[in-house]
């Protein structure tokens, strides 16, 4: 590879990092403009000041940073041509992902057996916000498993090289994005009320 195809190379790979941030800057100051939202809206009557996070949401918590483990392990693995580990390092973060996403719905099924819907006449602003907060967030973690089906595609068609990691390391960039956020509106939903009051 000569000087100046390595040079487009890097330029093409910051262009691309630099993307992945743009996104991830605007992804952020949306969440924040909803927690904000969610702030303002706890003055309303109506609010819910005793409402109690589904269980179902603190296991998908666990198995969230568990997912950032594996991504770790799998990142490092095939950083350094361990292919067996990498891989399967990869399908237990796509697995978890996918576990997260399931008890994220049970989380919804738990918020539907207390009687709170995301609209109409059994909804509540409290409970919408949850629902708005938690769909927008799993439609992102189901765009980082596609992401992730793509990587493990990529990693056994033997892709991956010494130095040639560039979707590797974007997607699990934006892997550990979604699970710092997901971090970030679990602790907002347990804290709110301290926040707010």
């Amino acid at each position: 590879m000569d000087y100046t195809s390595q040079s487009q190379q890097v330029k093409i790979a910051r262009s691309k990092k630099m993307m992945l941030w743009f996104g991830i800057v605007s992804l952020s100051m949306m969440f924040g403009g909803l927690t904000s939202a969610y702030i303002v809206s706890s003055e309303r009557k109506d609010w819910l000041h005793d409402f109690q996070l589904p269980q179902a949401f603190y296991i998908s918590t666990a198995i969230i940073i568990l997912s950032s483990l594996s991504m770790l392990v799998a990142k490092r693995a095939i950083s350094k041509e361990n292919n067996t580990l990498g891989t399967l390092a990869l399908v237990v973060t796509a697995i978890l992902g996918i576990g997260f996403v399931i008890f994220q719905f049970k989380g919804f099924g738990e918020i539907v057996q207390e009687g709170y819907f995301f609209t109409g006449s059994q909804s509540n602003v409290t409970t919408s916000f949850i629902y708005a907060f938690v769909i927008s967030h799993v439609i992102h973690v189901a765009a980082g498993i596609l992401v992730l089906l793509v990587i493990l595609v990529q990693q056994l068609r033997g892709k991956y090289a010494s130095g040639q990691t560039l979707g590797l390391e974007l997607g699990a960039t934006f892997w550990h994005f979604v699970d710092i956020l997901w971090i970030y509106l679990f602790l907002f939903f347990m804290f709110a009320e301290d926040i707010i009051h």
